[in-house]
């Protein structure tokens, strides 16, 4: 399966996930076509390569397209997730309630500044020296970094060592996959939010051109 394909399986079970919420109880190749911007023959086509196949008038039950694609994305027990910066951005990510949908918990936050540790609260914010102790204690493998970019490859060193083994890099710096402690080398994905902004600036004043009929 390639990392496309990977993109609008995830975002089927995103759409599925919701249309259950709602008590739905049929879906069809068009409905998820539109949650993921592409059109309803893709939908059919990759649902064929997977071996999925709904009624041609039926459409697909969603209880049962929702687990096989949970199947495929090895969903299962929710994932537990941790914030290293608790400033906006990770606090905001830390408060955020959507992502229980998709399978996924933020068990924890870690940051420098005494004034925002504390324990008790829903998600429980912790000094950076407790990364290691608290990952093994929750069985936790992947972290989303919100550091500012002094800290930003401090940060990342920390985690390999703690043998996180996926990483979503909000800091402004590029962070390269280098091996973890134990040797095995980490998922690593950088978002920029400024070079994005940047990019839809430059596309909105330097649009392409639109293929002639």
């Amino acid at each position: 399966m390639n990392n496309e394909m990977l993109i609008r399986i995830t975002r089927y079970y995103r759409a599925l996930t919701k249309l259950r919420t709602i008590g739905l109880e049929k879906v069809f190749a068009h409905n998820l076509a539109d949650a993921a911007g592409v059109s309803a023959a893709i939908v059919r086509k990759d649902f064929s390569q997977l071996g999925i196949y709904g009624q041609k008038r039926g459409g697909y039950d969603i209880v049962e397209l929702a687990n096989s694609l949970g199947k495929i994305l090895g969903k299962g027990a929710p994932e537990s997730v941790i914030v290293i910066g608790c400033g906006r951005i990770g606090m905001a990510l830390m408060h955020y309630t959507g992502f229980e949908n998709d399978g996924i918990k933020i068990v924890a936050g870690f940051d420098n500044n005494p004034q925002l540790v504390d324990k008790s609260i829903g998600v429980p914010v912790y000094t950076p020296s407790k990364i290691g102790e608290v990952c093994k204690d929750l069985d936790v493998h992947v972290a989303i970094i919100t550091v500012p970019e002094s800290a930003a490859q401090d940060t990342y060193q920390h985690l390999l060592d703690c043998n996180i083994k996926g990483i979503l890099n909000f800091s402004p710096v590029t962070l390269k996959a280098m091996p973890t402690k134990d040797g095995s080398m980490p998922v690593v994905h950088n978002i920029n939010i400024g070079l994005e902004l940047e990019q839809i600036f430059y596309e909105i004043k330097f649009p392409k051109e639109q293929p002639t009929a």
